[in-house]
């Protein structure tokens, strides 16, 4: 009897590279959103868009949560799009001569004073709202690579035991949404066959009754599938460790977001460090002291290895390079709309934005 080959052997004898821990590709992903916080350049913000959309081309999987990109992208359009209409509706605070139409203003009620319904629509109010509406764009594309390639089965392997519920009511969610979206179009389709009407409020309630009927014979199904298989099931923890738990990680939360807020602003940029690690350090302990409750193996853990490190490094090479730049030459990551001026591309920043290019180049491409 011939023996069998070993699993982590391809089918040529050759051994299979280990894929990239979906944590990195997360952290890399995040790294870039950061740096786009940090600049409302619009050819920077450019750059970091078309350096993930590279990165998510080469090496996206053919998964069907891999497709996420084109939706965070279609998002991303939307969002920029209704900024610029907000800012032309709503009018802006930014002043401007630059009058590109005036529209029918609408009289407001006293206690409505600072704003404004139509008026004078100024080429800077548009700059400016464009420029921010990118910057939110931006985020939301960077968002969406870490999901086109970050496997989210495989990202559930890597959380601390205390999140693992949360992990998997998440997972559980993104895996039932391309069945709903399938069994939509397949009752919309069996009702135009038959002459029936699937638009409108009538068809929408002949359609979507049947599609939660159905979601809820697999969430029974699905609860059912993991209850035998012994999910939800915690250990015993003395009551002096949870309490100790809840406080570490409450803390550790409200440490994280009062050293971002201390980051974002100018009056607290010599606290806002410090507080944001302490923060994620008392966090992370209190997540690790959490994870008794629910012990667990893991079958072939990810590794963390020199390419994980190489790309979680690149995407926080960029965003610290431009937070460095956004101090050290402010108006060029923040052209000004008033004076209007043409925004320019700075040097050493768009060489720190190429850095994000590295996991196209350190990361093998996975099989098809």
């Amino acid at each position: 009897m011939a023996a069998q080959r070993p699993a982590s052997r391809l089918s040529s004898g050759r051994p299979r590279r280990a894929a990239l821990h979906p944590g990195a590709w997360w952290l890399w992903a995040v790294s870039l959103g950061v740096a786009a916080t940090r600049t409302t350049n619009p050819l920077l913000l450019a750059l970091l868009i078309s350096a993930s959309a590279y990165v998510v081309a080469t090496h996206r999987s053919p998964a069907p949560w891999a497709r996420s990109y084109t939706a965070f992208a279609r998002l991303a359009l939307a969002v920029l799009l209704v900024r610029v209409l907000f800012a032309v509706a709503l009018g802006s605070p930014i002043p401007g001569t630059h009058i590109l139409l005036t529209l029918p203003e609408v009289p407001l009620p006293h206690w409505a004073q600072g704003i404004r319904l139509g008026g004078r629509v100024t080429a800077e109010a548009v700059v400016f709202a464009a420029y921010d509406g990118l910057k939110l764009a931006t985020l939301l594309i960077c968002v969406g690579a870490a999901n086109a390639l970050a496997s989210p089965t495989r990202l559930l392997k890597s959380l601390p035991g205390a999140l693992y519920e949360t992990g998997v009511a998440v997972v559980v969610a993104l895996t039932f949404a391309p069945h709903l979206v399938a069994d939509v179009q397949r009752l919309r389709a069996a009702r135009r066959l038959r002459g029936r009407p699937d638009r409108g409020v009538r068809g929408l309630l002949q359609v979507g009754l049947p599609v939660l009927d159905g979601a809820l014979e697999r969430s029974v199904a699905l609860a059912a599938a993991m209850e035998a298989r012994g999910y939800g099931r915690t250990a015993e923890v003395p009551a002096r460790v949870r309490r100790t738990t809840a406080a570490l990680t409450l803390g550790g939360l409200l440490g994280v977001c009062a050293g971002t807020y201390g980051l974002l602003t100018a009056a607290g940029g010599s606290y806002g460090l410090p507080v944001l690690l302490a923060g994620v350090g008392t966090a992370l302990t209190g997540l690790r002291l959490g994870g008794r409750r629910s012990p667990r193996t893991r079958y072939r853990p990810d590794p963390w290895g020199a390419r994980a490190w190489l790309v979680t490094g690149s995407g926080a090479a960029v965003a610290a390079l431009l937070t460095l730049a956004s101090v050290r030459d402010p108006r060029a990551l923040h052209p000004g709309v008033v004076p209007l001026v043409a925004p320019t591309l700075p040097l050493w920043p768009a060489v720190a934005v190429l850095l994000a290019l590295l996991p196209a180049f350190v990361v093998p491409r996975e099989p098809s």
